[in-house]
């Protein structure tokens, strides 16, 4: 049946009339005429995978929270936001995931962006002189090692880097010092007190780019879903199984509780393909019949 199923979607796709999924192929996203908004501070890591994604000129402004920029979306006050999703060292960003689900909100795309953290304080300190230490917790987990090394400090979560790097110039107290970018230390005039800091040379984190309308270029290939599974034996596997019957590759699968249901998970998938392709259309049918909630966060 699933193999009858892929046919037909792949003759419908030849003759132009496939497919009734509520999103819109597009050649390209502009990224000129377009208003971004990023949680943080101008120096944070999201607003230059913004600048990297979307270009230097581009007509950009910054919330204090990731629900606020979400907010911003709903409202129309921005066309896109660039979040944080995941890093290579300390993992996926949990409150990112919870809130793809409370707004109805689409990815459309990603950026890559390498993270070289320093630690920063006045002009006048000294890495001797240092007592404490802000960052946001992110920034404090991918450094642990370093860290580690300096057990007297203290460490204290703040919302994002650059707010770090702002509170150690504003406060002019030179035991403390920021877990931050270089950039943020020159826009805030800090001084790098220690480099390399974090001992993962290839630490790298994956922003997504959201937005309200459900589209998707042409050369899309990953889509991302999310699902509710019955809690019953076997009902994961097969969800799952409808990628494996259809030769599609799976490149990453999370879970995170579901409110007021005890024990029970929502997953979230990330596999290969473009939204046009009958192999995807044929999974994403059989995936809907094996769970109780299922949505496409996107094809980027």
């Amino acid at each position: 049946m699933a193999m009858s199923r892929k046919l037909q979607y792949q003759l419908l796709e030849k003759e132009g009339v496939s497919g009734s999924l509520p999103f819109t192929r597009i050649d390209q996203i502009d990224r000129k005429h377009c208003r971004v908004v990023y949680q943080g501070l101008e120096g944070a890591y999201q607003h230059e995978a913004a600048m990297q994604y979307f270009g230097k000129d581009v007509n950009i402004f910054h919330m204090s929270t990731w629900k606020e920029c979400m907010e911003a979306i709903k409202e129309g006050m921005a066309d896109y936001a660039v979040l944080p999703i995941e890093n290579s060292t300390a993992g996926i960003v949990a409150d990112i995931y919870d809130l793809l689900t409370e707004y109805n909100l689409f990815i459309v795309g990603e950026q890559i962006l390498k993270v070289e953290h320093v630690l920063l304080g006045l002009q006048e300190a000294e890495l001797s002189d240092i007592a404490g230490v802000y960052s946001h917790p992110q920034g404090l987990a991918q450094c642990k090692e370093y860290l580690e090394e300096h057990r007297d400090w203290k460490t204290t979560a703040v919302t994002n880097t650059a707010a770090a790097a702002k509170k150690v110039s504003a406060d002019q107290d030179k035991t403390h010092a920021a877990i931050a970018s270089r950039a943020a230390g020159e826009i805030y005039n800090l001084k790098v007190l220690a480099e390399n800091i974090c001992k993962n040379d290839s630490n790298v984190t994956r922003f997504i780019i959201l937005a309200k309308k459900p589209v998707y270029e042409n050369n899309s290939s990953r889509i991302s879903v999310c699902f509710e599974a019955r809690h019953a034996s076997g009902t994961l596997y097969n969800v799952l199984s409808h990628m494996i019957y259809n030769g599609l590759n799976m490149t990453k699968i999370e879970s995170r509780p579901i409110p007021g249901k005890t024990w029970e998970y929502r997953f979230f998938v990330d596999f290969e393909g473009n939204l046009r392709d009958s192999a995807v259309k044929n999974a994403l049918r059989g995936m809907e019949a094996e769970t109780s909630y299922l949505k496409i966060l996107g094809n980027y």
